[in-house]
């Protein structure tokens, strides 16, 4: 295997595994995620329940593939969110520059140099209200300011570019040259910045889920990984196999993106 190609065939094939554990968990799953079992709680590994049960004897093997669509809604839709917003303000203050330029920069530079998993943290908090979308709003309110930031730097670089200044001097309006000539320009490095978003987001709700901060009432990887913390000595495998799924979707995702990044980049391979 080439070392070019190392990280498209684990990367791809990891976030494929887990899409198609996440698309299909209601048909792959051989128990519903929360149905109890409460004589068999904590037992291991068996040919009835092959990842072993949880602390209330539900099976893990369901949790970790309905917890696969929970890790992959989070992610998807706190990039999605943090992209539109992030690339929408930075073509904006790239574009303009002046006042609109400064004021964009310095809440950007407050908000990078805020934790973002802290300010996610204070905003469960205070909502009390942990669910779903809630978490991706948390993990939004900070995640757009990377997007911003890099394309507003792509813009700054691309509106100088003979093209776009023909299209100024014809008399072209500012939505027209940005959505026609700058974004299709910044789309790869955005993708790039996309595919490592993703796997921050989904590190970032295991990491609440593991606090108890996750959403209520789904199943989720970080939750898991907290009940095996608690049983770690007594069922270890509670906390093995959710590891190992945050574990190979997290790589699965940086390969991935190291490898756009490889293939988009040309400093890369300088």
């Amino acid at each position: 295997m080439g070392r070019g190609r190392f990280p498209w065939i684990v990367g791809g094939g990891l976030v494929a595994v887990v899409a198609v554990a996440a698309v299909l968990a209601p048909w792959l799953a051989p128990y519903p995620p929360h149905q109890l079992d409460l004589v068999n709680d904590l037992a291991g590994p068996s040919a009835a329940h092959w990842l072993g049960t949880d602390e209330n004897g539900a099976d893990l093997l369901s949790q970790i593939l309905f917890g696969a669509r929970i890790a992959a809604l989070v992610g998807v839709a706190t990039v999605t969110l943090c992209a539109v917003v992030g690339v929408t303000l930075g073509a904006i203050s790239g574009w303009f520059g002046g006042l609109v330029d400064e004021v964009m920069m310095r809440v950007i530079d407050v908000l990078m140099a805020f934790p973002g998993i802290l300010l996610a943290i204070l905003i469960i908090a205070i909502t009390r209200s942990p669910s779903l979308w809630a978490v991706v709003g948390a993990l939004s309110v900070t995640g757009w300011a990377s997007y911003a930031r890099l394309v507003r730097g792509q813009v700054l670089a691309a509106r100088e570019r003979p093209y776009v200044v023909a299209a100024q001097a014809m008399g072209a309006p500012a939505w027209w040259i940005i959505g026609r000539h700058l974004l299709p320009n910044v789309i790869a490095p955005v993708i790039v910045q996309a595919t490592f978003g993703m796997a921050g987001a989904i590190l970032a709700e295991a990491g609440l889920s593991f606090l108890g901060l996750g959403p209520d009432g789904v199943p989720s990887w970080g939750a898991l990984l907290d009940q095996g913390a608690r049983y770690f000595l007594v069922s270890g495998h509670l906390a093995l196999f959710p590891g190992l799924a945050l574990l190979a979707t997290v790589m699965g995702i940086n390969l991935l993106g190291d490898a756009l990044r490889d293939r988009w980049d040309p400093r890369a391979h300088g």
